[in-house]
């Protein structure tokens, strides 16, 4: 089957892609944030904006020592991150910009079984950390009532 770029609700979907959907940071044709600018607005780390640099992710545009961040920069790291909220690894959100990559950019392509292996992931994530915190929370009835 064919891969569409309708949302993922459209079960004949073999293929979806995640756009950007917050453009707002986004500066304006021609104009160019510095990576303190980028790493403030966006609530990260020059560092992290160096090492996505590193992995191909983002492309600033490069004066001697210092970078200049345009809108597609911008676009690429709010993906990045809306990726990363979903849980997913770099290697992965490469790979899916990788895929996203052509006619158009400024998406990340996720496929039906990738995107079913995820929710699979965090569901079992999820309850990991429910058992650990009923453990923590029986513990910490016997240390109370024990006066510890």
């Amino acid at each position: 089957m064919p891969p569409c770029e309708q949302p993922s609700f459209f079960t004949s979907c073999d293929v979806v892609s995640i756009e950007n959907d917050a453009t707002d940071n986004a500066p304006s044709n021609g104009v160019f944030l510095t990576i303190s600018q980028m790493a403030s607005q966006h609530g990260v780390t020059a560092r992290a904006l160096r090492f996505y640099e590193s992995r191909g992710l983002i492309s600033p545009l490069r004066q001697g020592r210092a970078r200049y961040y345009s809108a597609r920069d911008v676009d690429r790291l709010m993906l990045v991150l809306k990726a990363k909220k979903l849980g997913f690894t770099l290697t992965e959100i490469i790979e899916m910009v990788q895929a996203g990559e052509g006619a158009n950019a400024g998406s990340l392509k996720l496929t039906r079984a990738k995107c079913l292996e995820q929710i699979e992931l965090l569901e079992r994530q999820r309850q990991d950390a429910e058992d650990a915190l009923k453990e923590l929370q029986r513990i910490h009835v016997l240390l109370t009532s024990t006066g510890g």
